[in-house]
């Protein structure tokens, strides 16, 4: 395939997926679910009519719902809210109608078993609907993560069980109890999940949307309702991102109490300790959720151990019966040694050797936001959210000595002098990330002709005042972040750069409903992106004896300011109440960071030329449910690069980040889950039993580049396979979840370099990832109003790696935990 012919193909599947039927009628279902008891309107409850996932919705704040766009026809109506019993009622849709019901709360003698069995008996996997609140998820590829469904490590934040059931993505492990969240996907690399745009209620955490899209921070599992992911399709409504959206969304005030406490105590191996409480309730028209989460470890290393404090809380009024008030205000910070990397030959060696003990990470994180929901009516809303960051970073460490051209910063000795105290200095960059957005949502459903349609229309302002300095730091082992530039003269890793970044943009989504079977959803994005850096560096001059030739303090600013329109398109064809067809395509674009530009690293250098990247993402599937049994998603995807970023060896044979090249990555998702119980008619009040299967076959291959050596070559990041599979069985209130997981081998650099030879200087960060296989096993009791939780993470004690670092938590290998165990103890009053 040429790549001309690779750019049009995306959309001529896209147009040979449209077609037409017949026209007929629609009807509305609107109405309002409350707490029977209480007479409180419940929020967040989940109506379904008839299977249709597409007929599906949930009710907003004031316990109101509608469904539009309903063909004529008898129905099903389904209503449900987890701690509440369902009902399920016969409904003729000949006209629109309004319905009422109320729910009344589950006993809390009710085992485990049967409260999730109704959450899966009527749903089986989440998927976004077309239209919640004021976003538009019609035609793209969606999955939801549901927290209370999941059994596994949630104390840490263990990724293998929590997206377990979202297909194909990659992920970096690095044992630090989920401290920070490191996903991949679709030949993106998954350091800090920086290629996702990452949200929690819908509102940026990263540390610079586009100068610096990492993610320090990671909310707890804990503390979580869903995890929302939307793939490369969702760059139109909520950034530029290839990878597209990972939106955390926190637990609600639970409406039927003033106060509930919930506390959570763990430990696990290898010293780890987490202590999670909350409180939740609502008062009058005021809701409340708050939490305090501290977690430690040692790690499975030496020099591994940390220490960490979250504090939440989210406060909602309702101050009229169209209106409501929402803050939010989040406060981490954490404190952690590193081990550093390995070589190949010490993780074959031994995965529990440390070459580092100096080497320390700090992070100080502040989001606060602030949002306004207004309903006009039953048609229109608007949403308008003010949120910002206050935050920093800290790495301190030992990662070569300056000046020194041909070592190996892995292995290279940490001299101490004949007192025994460390000779060289630590390198030390500072990180400050200030910024604010406002980002505002006007969504509107109207007729034309017949047909209902729904248009989005909004608007985001983003300004950040971040800063980064680097330089020496003490040779001494603790953790003193503080600058010592004047005591190493000549240290060569000094620089001090302001970076003041501006992003306007401008986005509009429209769902046309042909008839009741098809729609389409064209939308743009408009940007603006005005990126600068303003500071200085020493550039300092070494002769091949390795001394101090030259030393010289350079100015370098620099302004990049970008206009262009992001266009996209998708198509739903409702084939059945049960079965779901969609498509979607979409451009993408990524800015360079501003660690890309000025920021030293002794590892690799920085291509001063370095471009942004651009491209597209394209989906193509079928999805659905059979029966109440099967629940099922397959597609196709596309992600087209130009000027993809990655590292090659230049010709002095130093690691080098630059634009590679144009790249090519296509596969086959598939996802399918089998509820057992309700095929086999048993008993669902007692047992539960329930199978997944979540598989991806990725092809990856760089069509263009000007370097040497990259044509043909696949792209990193990228396993072939990417397969997770698992089983769910409950009796009464015993659950037991066993997960199976296996990534093949793939690449970390774009030359596909194998394993280096020790002679290499790059030897430990340069080469292939081996396969690798994991079987995880977890158990949940709970009796009343206590649970508890165990599970052994690695169950094989398989040895094995996810990342090759090239600079922290490294460079080098990070080996993955072995064999580890936990339990949980939870009290909920």
């Amino acid at each position: 395939m040429t790549l001309k012919e690779f750019n049009r193909f995306p959309i001529f599947l896209l147009w040979s997926f449209l077609t037409s039927v017949q026209l007929i009628a629609q009807v509305a279902v609107r109405g309002s679910v409350l707490d029977k008891e209480n007479q409180i309107p419940l929020q967040g409850v989940e109506i379904f009519l008839a299977g249709s996932e597409t007929r599906s919705t949930t009710t907003d704040a004031k316990g109101n719902f509608a469904i539009q766009n309903v063909p004529q026809g008898n129905y099903i109506l389904h209503v449900f809210l987890l701690d509440y019993e369902a009902i399920s009622q016969q409904l003729e849709a000949t006209v629109d109608s309004y319905l009422t019901f109320g729910l009344e709360p589950l006993s809390t003698e009710l085992t485990a078993v049967v409260i999730e069995r109704q959450a899966e008996k009527l749903f089986g996997i989440k998927r976004l609907n077309p239209v919640e609140g004021t976003a538009i998820y019609d035609a793209k590829k969606t999955e939801v993560v549901l927290l209370d469904q999941t059994i596994g490590n949630l104390a840490a934040n263990n990724p293998r069980t929590i997206f377990g059931k979202v297909v194909g993505l990659n992920m970096y492990e690095n044992g630090d109890a989920g401290l920070q969240l490191n996903v991949g996907g679709r030949g993106l690399d998954p350091n800090r999940t920086s290629n996702f745009n990452t949200r929690q209620n819908g509102y940026d955490i990263s540390a610079d949307v586009l100068g610096y899209p990492e993610s320090y921070y990671t909310p707890p599992a804990e503390a979580l309702d869903q995890i929302q992911v939307v793939r490369g399709a969702a760059s139109l409504q909520y950034g530029t991102q290839f990878g597209g959206l990972i939106n955390f969304i926190f637990k609600k005030p639970n409406p039927r109490k003033k106060l509930e406490w919930t506390s959570r105590q763990s430990i696990g191996s290898y010293g780890l300790l987490t202590s999670f409480n909350s409180m939740s309730g609502v008062f009058n028209k005021t809701g409340y959720y708050t939490y305090f989460n501290y977690k430690r470890g040692d790690g499975f290393r030496p020099n591994s151990k940390f220490d960490s404090r979250n504090y939440y809380a989210n406060i909602r009024h309702q101050l009229s019966e169209q209106t409501k008030l929402t803050f939010d205000f989040t406060f981490l910070d954490y404190l952690a040694q590193q081990s550093g990397g390995l070589t190949d030959e010490q993780m074959e060696a031994d995965i529990y050797q440390s070459n580092r003990s100096r080497n320390w990470f700090a992070v100080e994180w502040l989001l606060f936001s602030t949002r306004i929901d207004h309903k006009f009516n039953s048609k229109s809303d608007l949403s308008v959210n003010f949120f910002g960051l206050d935050a920093s970073r800290s790495s301190l460490g030992f990662r070569g000595i300056p000046g020194f051209l041909n070592f190996n910063p892995i292995t290279v000795d940490d001299e101490v002098n004949e007192d025994g105290d460390y000779i060289h200095p630590r390198d030390l960059i500072y990180g400050e990330f200030n910024n604010w957005g406002i980002e505002t949502r006007f969504l509107t459903r109207y007729t034309i002709g017949e047909k209902m349609s729904v248009f989005l229309i909004g608007n985001k302002i983003y300004k950040s005042a971040n800063s980064i300095r680097q330089g020496a730091a003490s040779s001494g082992t603790d953790a003193d972040f503080s600058f010592m530039n004047n005591e190493f003269p000549g240290y060569p890793y000094q620089s001090d750069f302001d970076f003041p970044n501006f992003n306007s943009a401008f986005f509009m989504e429209n769902i046309f409903y042909l008839n009741e079977k098809i729609s389409i959803t064209p939308g743009l994005r408009f940007e603006h992106i005005k990126t600068e850096s303003v500071g200085s560096y020493l550039d300092i001059t070494y002769g091949l004896g390795n001394q101090l030739l030259e030393s010289i303090q350079r100015t370098d600013n620099r302004e990049f300011v970008r206009d262009f329109l992001l266009t996209g398109i998708g198509m739903s064809f409702q084939g059945s109440d049960f079965l779901e067809l969609y498509a979607n395509v979409s451009q993408n674009y990524r800015s360079v960071t501003f660690s890309d530009i000025r920021v030293v690293n002794p590892s690799f250098v920085i291509d001063p030329n370095i471009r942004d990247e651009k491209g597209y993402t394209s989906d193509i599937g079928i999805r659905g449910k059979l029966d109440k049994a099967l629940s099922f998603d397959v597609n196709l995807f596309y992600v087209g690069y130009k000027d993809r970023i990655g590292a090659v060896l230049d010709d002095r044979a130093r690691m080098n980040r630059t634009n590679v090249g144009d790249a090519l990555i296509y596969g086959i998702e598939a996802f399918s889950e089998w509820n057992v119980i309700n095929t086999l008619k048993w008993d669902a009040d007692r047992y539960l039993w329930s199978m997944f299967i979540n598989a991806a076959w990725t092809h990856s291959e760089y069509l263009a580049s000007e370097l040497n050596n990259i044509l043909g070559k696949q792209v990193e990041f990228v396993p072939m396979v990417n397969f997770k599979s698992g089983f769910k069985f409950g009796f009464n209130n015993l659950l037991i979840n066993l997960q199976f997981t296996y990534l093949s081998s793939q690449y970390s650099d774009a030359e596909n370099s194998g394993l280096p030879s020790t002679s290499s200087n790059q030897y430990g960060m340069l080469g292939a990832i081996p396969a690798y296989k994991i079987l995880d096993l977890g158990l949940t009791y709970q009796l009343k109003k206590i649970k508890v939780e165990f599970g052994i993470n690695n169950l094989l004690n398989e040895n094995y790696f996810t990342r090759r670092a090239t600079g922290y938590p490294g460079p080098g290998i990070i080996p993955s935990e072995p064999r580890n165990l936990y339990l949980t103890l939870e009290i909920k009053i």
